[in-house]
């Protein structure tokens, strides 16, 4: 007889020891410097004082267009002055466009440039190498599963995200 199935689709009797939590903690908290570590790479090599902040939202703008500050603050966890800031610099850089909203002149939609989304794809091009050596020694046919975590971590903030794009 199986099991009835969790929400997540999981059966439910998937039951993971604090050891485990803790040795999967440790990988992502590795992994995430891992990533980072290569971005920064990239970073350095790029004129100007752009850090990380800058490129999280320059990829942001490239998966979602129009995005303004309080949609930037809200999936990045910065402050609503903080995205403005980033945002704002992005825009001197000229690698961001704003425009008035359409419904509300205080929305202003931010967009890629041609010269921000050659920004955001020399950074993210170190990025998608060491994500795509991962996927390979976990296998094709773990790269749904993986998504999946991915996704459940992210939370609602993974909401809106864009699956139909490569």
């Amino acid at each position: 007889m199986s099991l009835p199935a969790t929400p997540l689709g999981a059966e439910a009797r998937l039951i993971l020891r604090e050891e485990e939590l803790d040795a999967s903690l440790e990988l992502l908290f590795l992994a995430e410097a891992a990533l980072w570590a290569s971005a920064d790479a990239a970073l350095a090599a790029e004129p100007g004082s752009l850090g990380r902040g800058h490129y999280r939202a320059a990829f942001l703008l490239k998966r979602r267009p129009g995005m303004g500050v309080q949609e930037l603050a809200r999936l990045t966890g910065l402050s609503k002055q903080g995205a403005s800031r980033t945002l704002g610099d992005l825009e001197r850089a000229g690698y961001v466009a704003k425009a008035a909203g359409d419904e509300d002149a205080r929305r202003r939609p931010a967009a890629l440039t041609e010269a921000g989304a050659a920004f955001e794809a020399r950074v993210s091009e170190r990025l998608r190498m060491h994500l795509a050596r991962a996927y390979r020694t976990g296998g094709l046919d773990a790269v749904p599963g993986a998504r999946r975590i991915l996704a459940a971590l992210a939370g609602p903030r993974s909401r809106g995200a864009r699956e139909d794009r490569p």
